[in-house]
């Protein structure tokens, strides 16, 4: 299904974290990682448990130049994939928390 195809069920009042994970792929895939993150946000916001949104909201945060969002959501989705037991997830996860500790280290919180 095209993103215009399911732009068109969301206009038409089809909501739901499936389409909106759709979206956030589809989005994601088309070059636009703030569109993207915006629907992954909701289909997170909708089901909290979604692993994979979690994924790839991390993807569409650090794609979009926001490293620390990506951090923060990814390090949301680890913990939700334990839970879930989706170990192909969580090891995904891992690497890109990873990679970005490498490139972009954690900010430090200064003691005051």
């Amino acid at each position: 299904m095209t993103i215009e195809a399911l732009e068109d069920l969301l206009a038409n009042g089809h909501d739901s974290a499936l389409l909106r994970f759709g979206l956030g792929k589809g989005w994601l895939d088309a070059g636009d990682p703030a569109r993207a993150a915006t629907h992954l946000g909701r289909c997170v916001a909708l089901d909290p448990q979604y692993s994979a949104a979690w994924k790839l909201l991390g993807k569409a945060w650090l794609a979009g130049g926001q490293p620390q969002a990506a951090r923060e959501a990814w390090q949301r989705g680890l913990s939700v994939a334990s839970h879930q037991g989706d170990e192909q997830a969580r090891k995904e996860m891992q690497v890109f928390l990873r990679r970005l500790q490498r490139e972009q280290p954690a900010p430090q919180e200064s003691a005051g």
